[in-house]
């Protein structure tokens, strides 16, 4: 099994400390393979997309307006 080397913040190495009981590799290891798996299904549907990035840009922005609007009436 190959080996990787992270570097974390001290306050997380500290707050990592306090549950001695926690393998942390593991936990990194599951975070990882959880996160690739996501990237594979988005590469997968992403193969099959006609969309251009300022399309996505477009559509993005559509939405947001379209639900800040919304919001707004509830606030009101």
């Amino acid at each position: 099994m190959a080996s990787l080397t992270l570097a974390i913040p001290e306050e997380l190495k500290r707050k990592m400390a306090e549950f001695k009981y926690i393998n942390w590799s593991e936990v990194a290891r599951h975070s990882i393979l959880n996160k690739l798996q996501i990237l594979e299904r988005m590469n997968k549907l992403l193969s099959k997309s006609t969309l251009t990035e300022e399309d996505t840009i477009k559509y993005g922005r559509m939405i947001k307006k379209r639900q800040w609007a919304r919001t707004k009436k509830l606030l009101k």
